[in-house]
């Protein structure tokens, strides 16, 4: 009973409180601080989500704009998105931590999403409805009514970046991982996390798909501000609980001062021994020890990086923090070398989510022209069969860890079972299969379309299930739940130790490249196939198979590239071991 005061009062050496005063364990952080960031998650995968994977079918339909221009229009958002994340992290490193950056970014989220809603509301804001039955044409939307879209889409995709960025880190910061107990409910909190954004993805393509084909986009996306401004009070509600980090700095600063420093010395000679580079060891300065690193051994790879690290004579005496871009150690070196190593694996994994962003574009697309009837009287909405994207994730997961897990342990002879290499090569082998399924579903839609006499007829509903889509639906689903998973735990393993916050960035860097690919990969096609169109407003008229043929073939070229660099990647635990023992057999004869 004497201990309990004792634990009561303890502080965490490293958090604070909203007042800045050390954190008190019983009095902050936790479950209770949690819960509301993971809320707040869950809103804001819904309101992301809900937007996302239904505006295909928003901007043919409503907006009367080409399957192409709509499959672009969602790709550049999502891959903004996506892309907006390296700001948010950077800001919330460098300048006003994490805190501050999901409130801002949560608020600019919340007037993005408003200004859609009230888009869908004033009828000035968008065409008028499609009245081809009374021989009216279409009327495409007009630039100001595009304006008002594209600046209520790239507002919400700003604050979606920022709010993405730290969500997940700052929820990790309630937990003190140098505390066992703690330690363990860090772990649990990214279980939570996960299931969290699967509910909220799952309400987004089912619950709020049918609610905007149903009751209006009026009603969907004023749900989607309501609940992203629900999210945003709980959060600032919790703020006397939360714990406050020290700012860490961007590795993207450390990535920058490196290149910076070896180009300003490019005329310079490297000396023959590394040790008279300057190095962590040499820090004099009291205030620079604080920021001391573990050293690592030198490597020979990308040896000109190494000159940021030659040591000046006419400035040797000038070592400090303001002479940071013309001298860097070589631990940060070494550090932004193991970052170098990893960019073809980087590369590589790209055109995964350029298979991927397909699943939001056309696969609605052509969901569109298909009968997605249940039964006599209930329709699926066209964008809810991403229902089955998400189901294959959640079914592969536990698949793996209960039967490929233990066969690949004991076949590999390797503990960890599949390494993250090889996670993501099934995952990129999976998009290979999706684009051929893909492909063959098309033809055979358009061979239904021909034989009932339909082609001249795009809003016509073919007489074939909706659900021959499933397949690439289900390949996809489960090749992300092998991507996704290796790539994540690649970039955690691989990232220098100072440097995790890269390992996020650089996992969602290929998520928005791999969307705006897609865009950039249908613009060309849509040109060079003008005369023909393969990716044609008449989906019946056009050749989308032909497209998923090209994706299947880049994605088969991808897959060979990524074993190349896959083969001669080397683990960093392991060549650390090998640099290591390198390194100590020189030193030990030297003490000889």
């Amino acid at each position: 009973m004497s201990t309990l005061p004792q634990t009561q009062d303890q502080t965490i050496p490293d958090a604070w409180d909203y007042k800045g005063r050390p954190a008190e364990r019983s009095k902050t952080g936790g479950w209770t601080s949690a819960a509301m960031i993971l809320g707040g998650e869950a809103c804001e995968r819904l309101t992301t989500l809900g937007i996302a994977v239904n505006l295909v079918t928003y901007l043919t339909g409503t907006m009367h704009l080409g399957n192409a221009s709509s499959a672009n229009i969602v790709t550049n958002f999502m891959g903004t998105s996506f892309m907006l994340c390296l700001l948010g992290g950077f800001l919330a490193d460098t300048f006003i931590g994490r805190y501050l950056t999901i409130a801002i970014f949560a608020t600019v989220q919340a007037t993005g999403v408003t200004i859609l809603t009230i888009s869908t509301i004033i009828p000035n804001l968008h065409p008028p409805k499609c009245t081809k039955d009374t021989g009216k044409p279409c009327i495409p939307a007009s630039n100001t009514q595009l304006m008002v879209l594209y600046l209520a889409l790239y507002v919400t995709a700003f604050g979606t970046g920022g709010l993405k960025s730290s969500v997940s880190g700052f929820g990790s910061d309630q937990f003190d991982d140098s505390d066992k107990g703690e330690k363990k409910q860090m772990i649990k909190f990214f279980n939570w996390f996960f299931f969290f954004i699967s509910i909220g993805s799952l309400a987004a393509v089912t619950i709020l798909v049918y609610i905007q084909d149903h009751l209006g986009r009026d009603w969907g996306y004023g749900i989607c501000a309501c609940a992203i401004l629900l999210a945003l009070f709980v959060f600032l509600l919790g703020t006397r609980r939360y714990r406050f980090k020290k700012l860490a700095g961007s590795p993207l600063t450390q990535i920058a001062v490196v290149y910076v420093a070896a180009w300003r010395k490019r005329h310079f000679e490297l000396p023959s021994d590394s040790s008279l580079l300057f190095d962590v060891d040499d820090f004099a300065d009291e205030t620079l020890s604080k920021k001391k690193k573990q050293r690592l051994p030198h490597s020979k790879q990308f040896r000109f990086l190494d000159k940021a690290a030659i040591k000046d004579p006419k400035t040797e005496g000038e070592i400090n923090v303001e002479r940071k871009w013309y001298l860097s150690t070589l631990t940060d070196v070494e550090e932004v070398k193991m970052v170098q190593r990893m960019l073809p694996i980087w590369a590589t994994t790209i055109m995964f989510w350029t298979v991927y962003a397909q699943m939001t574009t056309f696969s609605v697309s052509q969901a569109t022209t298909m009968d997605r009837h249940i039964g006599k009287s209930f329709q699926i909405p066209a964008a809810s069969l991403t229902v089955f994207f998400v189901g294959s994730i959640l079914l592969t997961v536990p698949i793996y860890d209960r039967v490929i897990f233990p066969i690949t342990r004991k076949v590999l002879k390797n503990p960890q079972g599949l390494t993250p290499l090889q996670r993501i090569c099934v995952g990129l082998v999976f998009s290979i299969l999706a684009m051929v399924a893909a492909a063959l579903t098309e033809i055979k839609r358009l061979r239904v379309a021909r034989s009932h006499g339909l082609v001249d007829n795009p809003s016509a509903v073919l007489p074939l299930s909706v659900f021959w889509l499933v397949p690439q639906f289900f390949f996809v689903g489960s090749g992300e739940a092998f991507t996704y998973i290796g790539q994540l735990d690649f970039f955690l393993r691989e990232c220098p130790k100072g440097m995790k916050t890269m390992s996020t960035g650089l996992f969602l860097s290929t998520l928005s490249l791999g969307f705006f690919f897609s865009s950039l990969l249908v613009t060309v096609v849509h040109k060079v196939t003008s005369h023909k169109p393969w990716l044609s407003n008449n989906l019946n008229e056009g050749k989308l198979y032909d497209f998923y043929w090209l994706l299947a073939m880049l994605s088969g070229l991808n897959l060979v590239i990524f074993l190349f660099c896959a083969k001669r990647y080397v683990y960093k635990d392991k060549r650390l071991a090998e640099e290591g023992i390198e390194m100590e057999e020189p030193d030990a004869s030297c003490h000889a």
